[in-house]
């Protein structure tokens, strides 16, 4: 799992309480003073907090622990020890923490939230606040409060505009690195995108949408075999889905239903999404067998024909993605 910049299990740890103090106090000319010690200081924070940013969990990929400060014991004359400082984990916008038995903690939505996944421990009470009238001298405080401690899971739903279905080799890659700046690893085997990759499309006047490679899917991905759930949580969060159908696939339409299968059997709501089914490759097709791989389709899934080598029909990819985001 360490090879997938979307999920990241670390080990959390907030600070401990500081103790309260139990001093009395004592001067020259006030030989009876009473207590005088002042409470802990409570023990710092862990929070996740939203970075704009952040595209990735990258940074956070070989970070195994993390550990908040402890808060200062509390000190004579009734001064309250320093709280220890908060840590901050940020993440990129669409971050989920889960504890180690896959509860949601929190969810990120937007740029500089803050969750608090661990409390630091609270302070001790110094002896000040222990003083009756049947005990005017404590010599006890309170310690102060554990930190709490634990695995904390982070997962990543790419957010973007538009995300890549297909199988391994549709040519996902090969789009996203021609409509875009991205430099996805492009190579001839499954299973070449190990983590979505992102790409800012230029479009017409200035304007542009976030395009997602997300990895490759195979037939029983919804049940987890090969690499499963990973990927498919990849696509939930996108606008609209484009499907990806290589020229040189044996039946396009047969492979179009199995993922439009695979996506339904992990979560039927993601077919109530917008999507556009498109034929990559097309450099590898003449005209008559364009109208024949059409004729396999219905009328309203009729596919778009496009070539991210030759730039044909990527125009009027980019407009349909376009009329469908903002139509």
């Amino acid at each position: 799992m360490s090879n997938f910049v979307d999920y990241v299990k670390i080990h959390c740890k907030s600070g401990h309480g500081g103790a309260g103090s139990a001093h009395l106090r004592r001067e020259k000319y006030i030989p009876k003073g009473g207590p005088d010690g002042g409470d802990g200081g409570r023990g710092g924070h862990v929070i996740m907090r939203g970075n704009a940013q952040e595209w990735t969990l990258l940074p956070l990929r070989y970070t195994r622990h993390i550990k908040a400060e402890r808060g200062e014991n509390g000190a004579k004359s009734q001064l309250t020890g320093a709280d220890g400082a908060d840590i901050y984990i940020d993440v990129p916008i669409g971050t989920i923490a889960k504890n180690e038995e896959g509860e949601i903690i929190g969810e990120i939505l937007e740029d500089k939230q803050e969750i608090t996944l661990m409390l630091g421990g609270k302070g001790g009470k110094g002896n000040e606040h222990f003083k009756s009238s049947t005990n005017q001298t404590p010599r006890y405080a309170q310690s102060g409060m554990d930190g709490e401690e634990g695995f904390v899971v982070f997962e990543l739903k790419i957010l973007a505009d538009v995300g890549l279905v297909g199988f391994p080799n549709a040519g996902k890659s090969t789009l996203l690195a021609s409509v875009s700046a991205a430099k996805p690893k492009i190579a001839n085997y499954a299973f070449t995108t190990l983590t979505p990759n992102l790409g800012i499309v230029d479009y017409r006047n200035y304007k542009s949408f976030v395009m997602a490679d997300i990895p490759g899917i195979i037939e029983g991905a919804a049940e987890g075999k090969g690499l499963g759930h990973r990927f498919l949580r990849h696509i939930e969060r996108n606008s609209i889905l484009l499907f990806l159908i290589p020229a040189d696939s044996e039946s396009h339409f047969q492979e179009f239903k199995i993922l439009e299968n695979e996506l339904t059997e992990y979560n039927p709501e993601l077919l109530d999404k917008d999507f556009i089914v498109s034929i990559s490759k097309a450099d590898l097709l003449d005209d008559e067998l364009k109208k024949e791989i059409s004729s396999e389709f219905p009328e309203n899934r009729k596919p778009l024909f496009f070539s991210g080598v030759t730039g044909e029909g990527l125009v009027e990819l980019k407009d349909a993605i376009w009329k469908k985001l903002h139509g």
